[in-house]
C-alpha cells in the first residue's frame, strides 16, 4: 500500500456482511506500512524532510485509521462479544480497544495537521515536537495491532 488509491481501494473493499480475517490482515498491513512511513518522516527531521511523503501520510492517515476502526467496532467486536458472551476479560479488552480507537483518531487529526504543514514546507513546525508526535502515534498503533493479533484474533473465537 504505497499510494492513497491503494488505501481507498482497501477501504472500499471492506466487507459489510461478515467478518473477514483476510481483509483485517490487509488492513493491519496497510497500517503498519503507514507506520513505517511515519517513522521514516520522524527520522528525516529536521533537515531531510520528504514533503511528498508527508502529504501522502496526511492524506492517508484519517481515512485509514477511521475506516479500520469502524470495521472493528461494527463487525469484529460485535462478533467477538457474541461468541465470547459472558467472558469478562474479553469484554474488558474490547472496551480498552474502543477507548484506544478514540485516542488514536484524535491523535490522527492533530498529526494530519502537522504532516500537512511539514509537506507544505512550513518552517514554523517545531521538528522536535513533530518527531515526538510521530513516534508516539506509530508506536501506539503498532502496540494496538500487536495486541489485537496476539489476543483477539487467535484461538477458537475466529476461523480464518
Amino acid at each position: 500500500m504505497t499510494d492513497y488509491t491503494g488505501i481507498s481501494r482497501l477501504l472500499s473493499d471492506r466487507p459489510t456482511d461478515a467478518v473477514s480475517l483476510d481483509w483485517l490482515k490487509k488492513a493491519h498491513h496497510a497500517q503498519l506500512t503507514l507506520c513505517s512511513a511515519l517513522e521514516e518522516i520522524a527520522d528525516s527531521l529536521p533537515a531531510n524532510i520528504n514533503r511528498q511523503k508527508c502529504i501522502y501520510a496526511a492524506k492517508s492517515l484519517i481515512p485509514l485509521i477511521n475506516g479500520i476502526h469502524r470495521y472493528e467496532e461494527e463487525a469484529l467486536f460485535p462478533m467477538l462479544e457474541t461468541t465470547g458472551s459472558g467472558n469478562q476479560e474479553l469484554a474488558e479488552a474490547i472496551a480498552r480497544l474502543k477507548f484506544e480507537h478514540v485516542e488514536d483518531e484524535c491523535f490522527a487529526e492533530e498529526l494530519t495537521d502537522t504532516l500537512t504543514r511539514l509537506g507544505s514546507g512550513d518552517g514554523t513546525v517545531n521538528a522536535e515536537a513533530a518527531g515526538y508526535m510521530l513516534r508516539g502515534f506509530f508506536e501506539s498503533i503498532r502496540r494496538h495491532i500487536a495486541f489485537e493479533q496476539q489476543f483477539m484474533l487467535r484461538g477458537p473465537r475466529l476461523a480464518s
